[in-house]
């Protein structure tokens, strides 16, 4: 069974969103090392609609820049959204009927894993069912005062402790699985 990897930046005090403003600090050989093994580990992506649509503008512009710019825009992404309507542009298949079951399938395909960039209300829903293998929080030296958090809207969640690392930046990589109840 293919595993769901949820990947997030987040700063010290757990915000995440526009990490485009406190990232690109920290970034290095590094962690594009360990950012592009995590990308290339995947066949799939899946995604919400705000994740989708600034992921489809930056990343679709890059085409041709580098490995991880075409693993990027090569890769299979299903979004689940209310609002978007196919057809959808840059590989992309919109989640129809419950979102729940879908990932399900996917989950039960043969393949890699399937990554998840950011954390909201797709996360939620795939926790609260069970479906999340794994999170990757990126969390980078600095704080941010205003701004969503990764898990603002979660009930007390478990989790266990299955690596750890820190680059010579102070990023600190952590990977938990959440603690089945």
């Amino acid at each position: 069974m293919r595993k769901v990897i949820v990947s997030s930046q987040v700063s010290m005090n757990s915000v995440i969103e526009n990490p485009q403003n406190f990232v690109f600090d920290y970034v290095n050989d590094e962690f594009m090392s360990y950012a592009r093994e995590q990308l290339f580990e995947s066949d799939a992506l899946i995604m919400g609609r705000v994740t989708y649509q600034g992921f489809a503008e930056a990343w679709s512009s890059r085409a041709g820049a580098d490995e991880f710019a075409d693993r990027m825009n090569s890769l299979p992404k299903y979004v689940a959204s209310r609002t978007l309507k196919e057809p959808l542009t840059w590989n992309a298949n919109l989640i129809k009927g419950d979102v729940v079951k879908e990932v399900a399938k996917l989950k039960e395909q043969k393949g890699m894993n399937i990554l998840q960039y950011g954390s909201g209300e797709l996360t939620h829903t795939l926790l609260e069912h069970g479906l999340i293998d794994e999170f990757r929080l990126m969390v980078f030296p600095v704080a941010v005062g205003n701004g969503l958090h990764v898990f603002e809207k979660f009930e007390k969640t478990p989790m266990k402790l299955l690596e750890s690392k820190t680059f010579s930046t102070g990023v600190v990589i952590l990977h938990y699985q959440p603690v089945k109840k």
